[in-house]
């Protein structure tokens, strides 16, 4: 009657995430100390000033001065940056046929269920995905008519 809740196992997971099938790579970005310090201050960091950002390739290390001068070093998420969301709205857009749109949505599902999105950062997203796949919809459904 009732559906039994699935386990997610944490040490093998089936799936992938943006980073590891290739669609964005963060570690080449080159983050700013403002920019840096704009996504801190988001996620409730008293962020006095960024001493050294270290890029790796699914997460960023940096260290800063708090307001009461103390250093502080820490691992962080790329998703917390603003670039991250432009980065997956491009993907998105970039989908030419329902086919590529239907593995980005696999991936971004995938994203949604093993990462802490901001809720309306991910209601945008999801939001975004659909849109796109109503367009690619009609231009596939445009493309049939004028076949015929």
């Amino acid at each position: 009657m009732f559906r039994k809740l699935h386990k997610i196992n944490q040490y093998h997971r089936k799936g992938r995430n943006l980073i590891a099938a290739n669609k964005i790579k963060p570690e080449q970005w080159n983050i700013s100390k403002s920019e840096a310090k704009t996504a801190l201050k988001a996620k409730g960091y008293d962020v006095k000033q960024i001493k050294k950002i270290h890029h790796l390739k699914h997460q960023v290390c940096i260290s800063f001065w708090d307001a009461k001068c103390n250093v502080c070093s820490s691992f962080f998420s790329y998703r917390i940056f603003a670039r991250w969301r432009r980065e997956v709205e491009r993907l998105i857009y970039c989908c030419q046929n329902l086919k590529e749109w239907a593995k980005l949505n696999h991936l971004m599902q995938y994203e949604f269920a093993y990462y802490n999105y901001p809720s309306e950062i991910e209601k945008i997203l999801d939001t975004k995905l659909e849109n796109h796949l109503r367009v690619l919809n009609a231009t596939e459904r445009q493309a049939v008519f004028q076949v015929v």
